[in-house]
């Protein structure tokens, strides 16, 4: 059974859930809290909302910290990669790999998991991504450096205001 809890970030109200193997997905602020839990309900029916154990605590905290503007890879955060296929497996490693405040495009990410070409793949991938933020799929740009593609609630501008509160872009990018 998956359990899940809200928080609140410099970003707004996100939501993360967790199995006993690891944190199974994350939320971005929907248009209001009932959105946000609207996200891990669709993806996990009968999912419960309860105090998270100390390693989802954790996990929060570095979110938190990061929309805050202090640096943190989250790669202590533990995934339950259940049912995630191996391609995207290997793109969450490469994306995981990117730090704060710094980016890379869809093809670079496809060099670097063997797959040069699959640029597009690669989009897929993180479009699909379950554990925004833990993996940074918002830190991945088109080859020449415009924003494309976000999924996440906000869309575009999700991704512009993520990227600028991790330094990424300046502030006055996204206004």
């Amino acid at each position: 059974m998956h359990r899940f809890t809200h928080f609140d970030t410099a970003l707004g109200r996100c939501a993360i859930a967790w199995s006993p193997r690891g944190v199974s997905a994350v939320a971005l602020p929907g248009r209001d809290d009932r959105a946000t839990r609207g996200q891990i309900v669709r993806t996990f029916p009968g999912a419960v909302d309860v105090p998270p154990p100390p390693d989802v605590e954790a996990a929060v905290a570095a979110i938190v910290r990061l929309f805050s503007g202090e640096p943190d890879d989250l790669a202590d955060v533990v995934l339950d990669l259940t049912g995630v296929p191996e391609f995207h497996r290997r793109v969450y490693a490469a994306a995981r790999a990117i730090p704060p405040g710094e980016t890379r495009s869809y093809g670079e990410l496809a060099a670097h998991v063997g797959e040069r070409g699959a640029a597009q793949a690669v989009g897929r991938a993180l479009g699909s991504n379950p554990f925004p933020i833990v993996v940074p799929c918002h830190r991945v740009l088109a080859a020449d450096g415009t924003l494309h593609g976000f999924s996440a609630p906000g869309g575009l501008a999700t991704k512009r205001r993520m990227l600028a509160l991790e330094g990424a872009l300046a502030p006055a990018l996204f206004d």
